[in-house]
């Protein structure tokens, strides 16, 4: 059975106004600021979107590998998660099925910390590519775009 959530509370608001790149980001009891660089007309007020997709994605990867460690109780110490965003030929992509025009290319780099066996570090590995967010990303999405319905006065 399908969900549908447009009668519940929205997870995130983003308002800007027209005049500038600028947004302020609503989640939950957490506001946040999304901008662009100066060097694309924005203001540099805060990342860029898809700065706050990669660091979507660096958290999840993070959040899963280190609550998995301590679960099962692997001497982790620390985790750093490096993202990188670009667009490539589709041509120069071994692993996509798509072969024409472009692709995006999300490359991902897991540092672990600690006294870890080769199996446990390996585990870790396979841990990090299958958090939710990741897992959101490879899989299809379908995004429902509407216009929102103005009060009647």
């Amino acid at each position: 059975m399908a969900t549908e959530n447009h009668d519940r509370t929205p997870s995130v608001v983003v308002r800007g106004g027209a005049g500038s790149f600028k947004q302020e980001i609503i989640a939950g009891k957490h506001r946040l600021i999304a901008d662009e660089p100066v060097s694309v007309g924005g203001g540099d007020a805060g990342p860029d979107p898809y700065d706050y997709l990669l660091a979507s994605l660096g958290v999840c990867t993070s959040m899963a590998v280190g609550l998995y460690a301590r679960r099962k109780q692997f001497p982790l110490e620390n985790i750093k998660v490096s993202l990188w965003h670009s667009r490539i030929h589709a041509k120069d992509c071994e692993e996509c099925e798509t072969r024409e025009g472009m692709v995006d290319r999300i490359d991902v780099e897991v540092e672990l910390s600690g006294s870890l066996t080769a199996e446990q570090h390996a585990k870790l590995m396979d841990i990090a590519q299958k958090c939710p967010v990741h897992r959101t990303l490879t899989s299809e999405i379908n995004i429902r775009l509407r216009s929102a319905e103005k009060p009647r006065t």
